[in-house]
This record gives structure tokens, C-alpha cells and sequence, in this order.
């Protein structure tokens, strides 16, 4: 689902007029010389900061509170080969509200939910992991957004770096939209699981709709993945899940696609809160065909290790 009033850009194009005229004889003309020069600026609100992050090096995001008064945020963000990995620690912060939702959002204005981050004594402390790389960060007390707007309730909202450059608005890959840019790892393992090919070149670039249903001790868990093959040569892909109350609280379910040589790309993963019935992963891979599964894992990883319930194939 796009927004396309979400987050809306302040500022765009500077036009700025430089005159040079040096002394003016008698009938001598004035010369004019016009430069051009093309800005992107956060809004005067802060309402929209999405940078994209740097691999290796570990970035310190401070974060503008909103109707908290007293309180304080900030962020350390790091971006591996790997993925990102995102430090919240919140200080002051005072009311009723015992925990708050931390959302990663893009810029396309999609917000990506991280995952819950509990107050305690006016403080709190959280970690989360995602495959994307350009984004900004906004705690809201409300879960399961699927936009974010000037209704929106926002606690928290990141702002930008020094010597970062904001990421213009509905970034654009070779010259098309860019729904998601993701970046999807590939562990270079032997594959041990038996998942099946999609087909992904009978799509035809058409966009399919897989369902799956989990088994096991994730029985009434159900999940729906779009493959989604651009024109490009990437495939773009978009599972959500049903039901979460379902499946055991505080695991991550990670989704990876395999490869036709044994080979597994982490494509995302959720961590069911306990609180919300749906959850969404996007992603992006430059695999040609692959199988997609997903597993439930007690801690963040680099390839697959848990038991796999079910897998996704045409025939569900």
C-alpha cells in the first residue's frame, strides 16, 4: 500500500541568482550569470529524514521527542553485509504509556514495524535488525501502522546525521519506482532443507500470489507471499502474515529464499510482540528462481537454523 501523502517534502529545488557586474562604463552591459543548484532538505517539522546508512561504520541518530517534555532519545545504527542492526535508548520519558512501537520507515513513507520497546521507570533500552538500509525511525504508542501522517501519534522521530544528505522522496531505481531497496544476505551453506523451486520465470513478470499454512506447534499461523519480477532482472517480494496470536511469542519468523545451488538469502523476519494479529516482510532479490520457507529462531541469524513448518509452493 503507498502513501503518497505521507511525510511530505519541504523544500526541493534552491534556485539562487548570482549577479556579477563588475564596474558599468558608460553604455557597457550588465552581466548576469544564473546558477542552479538542486538540495534536499529535512522539513522544518523533522517529518521526514530518511538517510540511507553506510556499511561498516556505526552512525549516532539523535531523536526529537514530541509532546513528552523532558524526554530524550537516540539511536546507534550500524549497517553490515549482514544487515542493519539498530540500538534505541530513551531516557525521561514520563506518562502511562508502557511501551512503545518502533518502526523503520522508508522512502516510499512505509513503515516497517522493528518490534516493541518497553518503558520501565521512565527509560528503556531495545535492539532490532533489519534488512533495509535507507530509512528514518519513528516510535508511535500505536501498533501494526500501516502509514504514518500528520494524525498520526509520533513520541519519537529521528533526525539527521551531520554530513548525511537526506534520500530524495520516492527514490527511484533505473529510473522507476523504488518500492523497497532492501538488502537481502546470502549464506553460503549447503542446503539441508528440502524446499522446491518456484518457477519464478512462468510468472511471466506478473505478480503471483503464494499462500502458505504452518503446521506443528504453528497450527492456525497463515502466511501470504507476492512474488512480484520486474522488468530489471530483480524479483520484489512482500509476505505478510495472518493470525500471529497463533505463534509463540517474542521468536523471530525469518523468511529466506534458496537457491537453485543450496544456497539461502535471508530476505527479513518479524518478531511477534504477542499483540498484533498481521506482520509484513518486503524484500528484494536478484535470485533468477528460488524457493521460499521461513523458520522460527530464538535470536538473530546469518542462515537458517530452526525447524521449518511448512514451505511455500504453488500448489497451497
Amino acid at each position: 500500500m503507498k502513501s503518497k501523502n505521507l511525510l511530505k517534502l519541504s523544500g526541493g529545488l534552491a534556485l539562487s541568482l548570482v549577479f556579477s557586474g563588475a564596474a558599468i562604463a558608460q553604455n557597457a552591459p550588465v552581466t548576469t550569470t544564473t546558477t542552479t543548484k538542486t538540495e534536499v532538505v529535512q522539513n522544518s517539522d523533522g517529518s521526514y529524514s530518511v538517510i540511507e546508512y553506510p556499511v561498516g561504520k556505526e552512525v549516532s541518530v539523535s531523536l526529537t521527542p514530541y509532546a513528552i517534555k523532558d524526554a530524550s532519545g537516540n539511536a546507534r545504527v550500524l549497517r553490515t553485509a549482514d544487515g542493519t542492526k539498530i540500538w534505541l535508548d530513551l531516557a525521561n520519558v514520563t506518562g502511562d504509556t508502557s511501551s512503545f512501537y518502533a518502526y523503520a520507515v522508508d522512502a516510499m513513507g512505509m513503515p516497517t514495524l522493528l518490534g516493541p520497546v518497553m518503558i520501565e521507570n521512565g527509560a528503556a533500552k531495545a535492539e532490532f535488525s533489519t534488512p533495509m538500509n535507507q530509512f528514518m525511525l519513528v516510535l508511535s504508542p500505536t501498533e501494526g501502522l500501516s502509514t504514518i501522517d500528520s494524525s498520526t501519534a509520533v513520541v519519537f522521530r529521528s533526525n539527521v546525521p551531520t554530513g548525511y544528505a537526506i534520500v530524495p522522496r520516492g527514490d527511484t531505481l533505473n529510473g522507476k519506482e523504488a518500492k523497497e531497496k532492501q538488502v537481502a544476505t546470502t549464506a553460503e551453506v549447503a542446503s539441508t532443507y528440502n524446499v522446491p523451486l518456484l518457477n519464478v520465470p512462468s510468472f511471466d513478470n506478473k505478480t503471483t500470489e503464494i499462500r502458505i499454512n504452518f503446521n506443528g506447534e504453528l497450527q492456525g499461523l497463515k502466511g501470504k507471499a507476492y512474488i512480484d519480477p520486474r522488468k530489471d532482472g530483480a524479483t520484489q517480494i512482500k509476505m505478510r502474515f495472518d493470525d500471529m496470536k497463533m505463534a509463540p511469542k517474542e521468536k523471530r519468523f525469518v523468511l529466506w529464499a534458496s537457491s537453485p545451488d543450496g544456497k539461502y538469502t535471508k530476505l527479513g523476519q518479524v518478531i511477534n510482540s504477542g499483540k498484533r494479529q498481521e506482520s509484513e516482510i518486503r524484500s528484494e532479490t536478484a535470485l533468477k528462481d528460488f524457493g521460499l520457507f521461513v523458520t522460527m529462531e530464538e535470536t538473530d541469524v546469518t542462515n537458517p537454523t530452526g525447524k521449518v513448518y511448512s514451505v511455500f509452493s504453488l500448489s497451497e
